[in-house]
């Protein structure tokens, strides 16, 4: 199931100039200024209170650590830890007090930094105008067909009116019927001659329809009428404009994105191992996350939790054993610093995301928490981040799996590839085209050196491909 080679598209943008060129080395200047006058206050925050700043860090833990026994113990005996998280919050809360003027200063000026900076960058060689780069003009769908799921996101194809949408821009919709084989009527779909074809759904039907577009070489479309639609956003869509998703099929711009498999089964979002899978493989899950949550956290990571039989090599240990959660992603997920966390800043890397924790205990969930606040949880011992090509998972039973929020129970080992350039995908030309993570920016000092030489007027250099 190895997908065609991509075309090679012209990845070239050259620097703005004019009006846009002078607005983006401004913004460029604002940010730089609001890069020191941040640096500054932080500075200045823990010099002149160094006392308080540790004991909100230590406060957090507090919180984290008896909120954890609280969550995944039985007996009422958990409920003595609520006073202390009541302590945390409070504790917190009045660091903030006592900071009332210069941490909202701190938030404003960082809230300031970003959109100046984010303004600057965008009119550089961004990771956004890669994306565009990346992506060509396309004519008009010949024959395209919608595919809807008329039950995904509590009706939303209802509310919005998509069949009728459809046939305005000249695409044959096709509601689901029960009983239907997706896959089936996609390949049949481009058997009779569709060139392009959209899913109105969440991303478990996403991933079965660019199953097929990848297979058959036709265009895929993704238009939000999931619940959560993840895929949406990380191709840089308008969750929210539904309706809007539909002008990719006749003013559209089409890049290759890739996807992932799992045992050949393609996802496109990312494939859970652990606590998260086996909540979703419960019946309940789906009319009651959080209560679910609730009662089975104490089962799977309370003090008398049975070990996980998970077993993979990591970059540097092998047969890294007892993980509580797996997350393997279709690219690399940000989860270093607040911009942008959850999604992916790319699609079209060519490697895997894995995440893997062990949270075992209040202790190392408190400390992952405290140590998440400021971006540096890849310190604790427990917590491996790192991409890769192919992964492969061992254990001694069938494995519970949520992939793109599918419950599945497979058999052993799991064989994780990644597909790169494996799907041709369109999205409207008026849509952002970049994924929270992408569009962020963030104080990092490749991100400072950038500005300077925006400011400067020089070009920037786009980051590496890989």
């Amino acid at each position: 199931m190895s997908p065609p080679d991509p075309p090679q598209f012209d990845r070239t943008n050259g620097p703005p100039t004019g009006s846009a060129h002078r607005r983006a080395q401004l913004a460029a200047v604002g940010a730089l200024i609001a890069s020191v006058v941040v640096i500054g206050l932080t500075l200045t925050l823990v010099a002149g209170d160094p006392i308080s700043v540790v004991l909100m860090f230590g406060l957090v833990f507090l919180v984290a650590f008896f909120g954890w026994l609280v969550l995944t113990r039985r007996s009422y005996l958990r409920f003595l830890g609520l006073p202390l998280v009541i302590f945390g919050f409070v504790g917190l809360t009045a660091f903030a007090y006592d900071h009332k003027v210069a941490l909202p200063v701190l938030i404003a000026v960082l809230l300031l930094f970003g959109l100046v900076a984010r303004y600057a960058m965008r009119h550089a060689h961004t990771t956004e105008q890669m994306a565009r780069g990346h992506a060509r003009p396309t004519a008009p769908a010949q024959k395209g067909l919608l595919i809807i799921n008329p039950n995904s996101g509590s009706g939303k194809a209802e509310r919005f009116n998509l069949p009728e949408e459809a046939r305005k821009r000249g695409v044959e919709p096709l509601l689901l019927e029960p009983g239907d084989d997706l896959c089936e009527l996609a390949h049949r779909a481009v058997t009779q001659g569709a060139d392009v074809i959209g899913m109105a759904g969440g991303d478990g039907s996403q991933a079965m329809v660019a199953t097929v577009a990848m297979q058959r070489n036709v265009a895929h479309i993704c238009v939000p009428a999931g619940t959560r639609n993840h895929f949406a956003l990380d191709l840089g869509l308008d969750r929210d404009d539904v309706v809007g998703a539909l002008d990719a099929f006749t003013d559209g711009v089409e890049r290759r994105i890739d996807l992932a498999s799992l045992n050949d089964r393609v996802f496109v979002n990312n494939a859970s191992l652990g606590i998260y899978a086996s909540v979703v493989q419960s019946d309940a899950y789906r009319d009651g996350k959080l209560r679910t949550w609730k009662r089975m956290l104490p089962e799977m990571l309370g003090r008398d939790a049975a070990a996980s039989d998970l077993l993979f090599d990591a970059p540097h240990a092998r047969d890294w054993p007892n993980a509580s959660l797996v997350i393997v992603s279709n690219n690399p997920y940000q989860l270093r610093r607040f911009g942008g966390v959850g999604t992916r800043p790319r699609l079209d890397s060519g490697r895997l995301g894995i995440f893997a924790t062990r949270m075992r205990g209040a202790g190392a969930v408190a400390k992952l928490v405290t140590l998440g606040t400021i971006g540096q949880h890849r310190r604790l011992g427990g917590v491996l981040q790192w991409s890769s090509s192919e992964f492969e998972v061992r254990a001694t039973a069938p494995v519970a799996v949520g992939l793109d929020g599918e419950a599945l129970m497979l058999a052993p080992p799991l064989r994780f590839v990644s597909l790169p350039g494996a799907l041709r995908v369109r999205v409207p030309r008026h849509a952002a085209g970049v994924s929270p993570a992408g569009s962020a920016v963030t104080l990092t000092r490749r991100n400072l050196w950038a500005l300077v030489h925006i400011s400067a007027g020089r070009p920037v250099q786009p980051p590496s491909q890989r």
